[in-house]
């Protein structure tokens, strides 16, 4: 479907370009969001007359959103998150979960401003990208932590976990390889010398 932006749109063209999108991202996203007009003649006629109201009311939005920016520079929100030792989550953290975070720290923000290519699935600290305006972006740190104090931890540089305990996280030892040394040493236990004397015939031996 062909379709005339009346924002810029990333990776997609300018305002006033006209583009080819798949037709579910024009109906589902662009249309019903007012991001795009159908490319008919009618349409590309009425957006050269409203041409110059659109940039200036673009302008004023993109201003507005720049202030948010500067007040949203350095901004680091925490969530707080079950995990294992080995720092991943039981479960994940996802846009809703980033947006909501950063309206309760007293900014506006919808699910889709927040730029994440894949859920959160890990602890630590995030740099994720935001975007305030289609010419305006800021990054946000998101801590994921499983309490307020190791997200202080984090924040502070420090590592939480297994891996707070070595100083290279590769010689973490594997959980698997523990537990098969736990079961040679209880075959050792259960040896033949381990309990004293005993006959071939497994009896205790008499004295």
């Amino acid at each position: 479907m062909d379709v005339i932006l009346l924002e810029r749109i990333e990776k997609l063209g300018q305002m006033g370009d006209t583009v080819r999108v798949k037709a579910g991202f024009a109906r589902n996203y662009l249309l019903p969001q007012r991001k795009a007009l159908r490319a008919t003649k009618e349409n590309l006629s009425r957006f050269e007359r409203e041409r110059s109201q659109l940039e200036a009311a673009n302008l004023h939005r993109r201003d507005d959103a720049q202030g948010v920016a500067e007040k949203m520079t350095g901004l680091r929100v925490t969530l707080l998150r079950q995990a294992s030792e080995t720092t991943q989550l039981y479960g994940s953290v996802n846009a809703r979960d980033i947006a909501q975070a950063i309206s309760e720290a007293g900014f506006t923000l919808g699910r889709q401003q927040v730029q994440l290519d894949h859920p959160i699935k890990s602890l630590g600290i995030h740099q994720i990208k935001v975007m305030l305006h289609p010419e305006v972006s800021v990054q946000v740190a998101v801590n994921v932590a499983r309490s307020a104090a190791e997200a202080e931890i984090q924040a502070a540089g420090g590592a939480v976990g297994r891996e707070a305990f070595f100083d290279d996280p590769a010689s973490v030892p594997d959980e698997a390889e523990g537990e098969a040394d736990g079961d040679e040493d209880a075959e050792a236990d259960t040896g033949p010398d381990a309990g004293g004397d005993a006959s071939e015939d497994g009896q205790p031996a008499s004295a």
